[in-house]
């Protein structure tokens, strides 16, 4: 590349960060004749629209010249890079970053590898509704042969075609369709119905393309965006005939449910609507803090691991108004939740995700606009069914007392003898739950990873308000929570972090360790080590009796590896809560990434967990809980 094109790069570059923004130099003529100008640049500066300027990833030859155009805008303080060891710690550190703070980043690979691991682990956000974008190297156009690390064939745009299976794809393969590229990433990753991940593959010959006299102007913005909303009032007063005439009415909500907790006073509104209706609430594992955990209609989760009040309140209700929910196989049980519903009200702003069940009277639009109208009609109509307590109130309440005299009887039981250890090790409620009163002691955000330490986790976990907690259920990716914690050091102003994670799922990004020193990260990383993959183990011994090839026989001293790395501590947790609580005071108090190597126990004993209250079509199961949802008939 010649100095003169890096030079109208610096220039354009400095002209920005002079003006004090894009738009500002737009409006004192810095981009009316464009030279030199790149698609890589031009991207960045479409980015910089959108607000978008946060990058985290691993650069290849795929993505050199994208690379160069981060480099001179970087430096002119327009847009932060963040360099990390696996694409797979990016993405999630871009989910992380996208559900706790809500700052859209951009995940950048290289051809091939490194961006086929990313698309693996954007499966979090296509599952749980983030929206973020994914810039993949890709084969040069002009077919000359097989790039490197291309997918080898015949065929054209094959990773096109993969990426497109995923989600919302575009290859630019002319630079001059990079405004209509920007257009549909900006519908995708911005969409108020649904947002997702969006993939942008760039050709490694088109990166570099020059784009003299481009308009800048047909970089799109983002527009100003309404919610949704059925119109007129026949809609609210046919679901108000239908709640009126309930006599067991459980809402169960999802992560889209999350628009009821804000500054609006939605989250009033939203007991409200639970009172008038003579509901109970039940939530799923990424809807937590939406109503604290003592508010007495919460009955807590519900699902598959669910509760005892949670999947009592499913199951017994003869009316079911579903909220923000893609009924995913654990938040229904597998379509087995509802075996006395009649009738279900979905309150969806997805269409399909509206009529998923049968016999459902669906309201399309954002959930905290259709609540608030459907306690305006309930006003009006003078509704308030739960004014007193109903025999269904207190039957729900009581299983609520039922269930926290067993988190109380888990979490403060003894430690166990365990076999692995050969001695006695905390359980896993014991242990999660002495971890979550520190985090609630210090405001600490909590990320869980997938495996039992989230299941566990989801069912002890109550926050007083939203985005306190990310428990990844929606594609369930080991590595998730260790990964996560980088967020806090990427963020405007990031929070300090604790990731929840078993053994097996901490191995799969322990990279980690060193980008956390690098970044500068301040938080914590809890290893509960079962020395296996109890989710797994505890599967096949309930299903056929036997647990094989989840178990573990080689130890590790996650402290000592952990210390092996320069600005990280290790810490031994202990083998009771009064020494865990001890080693959490100290491990906060480090200035960078701390570890806490936690054994936990594994084995028969039911103290060592807190049960399961529903069912699940996997393995030997699947044959009854299909024919129950058959006789369901949802």
């Amino acid at each position: 590349m010649s100095n003169g094109v890096r030079s109208f790069r610096e220039q354009r570059a400095a002209a920005v960060a002079d003006a004090g923004g894009l738009e500002e130099a737009v409006r004192a003529g810095a981009f009316a004749a464009v030279e030199g100008m790149t698609v890589s640049e031009a991207l960045v500066l479409g980015f910089l629209r959108q607000g978008v300027r946060k990058y985290i990833g691993v650069f290849g030859h795929g993505s050199t010249e994208l690379g160069e155009a981060l480099r001179i805008y970087e430096s002119a303080g327009l847009v932060e890079v963040y360099n990390v060891r696996s694409e797979i710690e990016a993405s999630h550190a871009a989910s992380a970053l996208k559900h706790t703070y809500g700052e859209t980043a951009a995940v950048f690979t290289s051809i091939g590898p490194g961006a086929l691991q990313a698309l693996s682990a954007s499966l979090v956000g296509q599952s749980d509704g983030l929206g973020i974008y994914y810039l993949f190297g890709d084969e040069t156009t002009h077919d000359e042969g097989y790039n490197m690390q291309q997918i080898p064939g015949p065929g054209q745009a094959q990773f096109l075609k993969l990426t497109s299976v995923m989600g919302a794809s575009y290859q630019l393969h002319t630079g001059e369709a990079l405004p209509s590229a920007l257009k549909k990433g900006i519908a995708t990753v911005f969409n108020p119905e649904g947002a997702r991940p969006f993939y942008l593959l760039l050709p490694m010959n088109v990166q570099g393309q020059s784009l003299d006299g481009f308009n800048i102007g047909e970089l799109p913005r983002i527009p100003e965006i309404h919610t949704v909303m059925p119109s007129g009032n026949t809609a609210y007063e046919r679901a108000v005939d239908i709640i009126a005439g309930a006599e067991k009415t459980v809402v169960k909500v999802g992560n889209g449910a999350m628009v009821l907790a804000d500054s609006c006073g939605h989250s009033a509104r939203l007991s409200e609507f639970l009172q008038r209706a003579d509901a109970v609430f039940v939530h799923g594992p990424q809807a937590v803090g939406l109503l604290s955990g003592d508010h007495p209609r919460n009955m807590t989760i519900g699902g598959s691991k669910g509760s005892i009040s949670g999947n009592y309140a499913m199951s017994e209700a003869d009316l079911v108004i579903t909220v923000g929910a893609r009924a995913v196989c654990q938040w229904d049980s597998s379509g087995t939740a509802w075996k006395n519903v009649r009738k279900i009200i979905s309150i969806n702003t997805r269409t399909e995700d509206a009529f998923h069940y049968n016999r459902t009277f669906p309201l399309i639009g954002d959930a905290a606009e259709v609540i608030a109208a459907l306690v305006a009609v309930m006003k009006m109509r003078g509704l308030d069914k739960g004014k007193t307590p109903s025999p269904w109130f207190l039957s729900c309440a009581e299983k609520k007392t039922d269930w926290e005299a067993l988190l109380a009887s888990r979490t403060s039981g003894p430690p166990l003898m365990d076999s692995k250890f050969d001695e006695e090790v905390l359980t896993q409620p014991a242990a999660i739950a002495e971890v979550l009163d520190f985090c609630r002691s210090i405001d600490a955000v909590k990320y869980f990873d997938a495996g039992d330490v989230q299941a566990n986790g989801f069912q002890l976990t109550e926050d007083d308000r939203p985005g306190m907690t990310f428990t990844e259920t929606g594609a369930s990716y080991m590595g998730f929570a260790a990964s996560a914690v980088l967020a806090s050091a990427i963020a405007d102003s990031g929070r300090y972090g604790v990731a929840f994670t078993g053994d097996g799922s901490f191995m799969m990004n322990p990279q980690v360790l060193i980008d956390a020193s690098a970044l500068g990260v301040h938080g914590m990383i809890v290893v509960f080590d079962n020395r296996r993959m109890a989710a797994i183990s505890s599967l096949q011994e309930q299903q056929y009796g036997f647990e094989f090839r989840t178990d573990d026989q080689v130890a590790v001293d996650y402290a000592e590896m952990a210390g092996c790395v320069d600005g990280v501590k290790g810490f031994r947790g202990g083998r009771t809560r009064k020494a865990l609580r001890e080693t959490l005071r100290l491990a906060h108090g480090f200035g960078g990434l701390s570890l806490v190597h936690l054994p936990v126990y594994y084995g028969p004993d039911e103290r060592g967990g807190l049960g399961a209250y529903g069912d699940w079509n996997v393995g030997s199961w699947c044959t009854a809980v299909q024919a129950e949802k058959h006789r369901i008939g949802l």
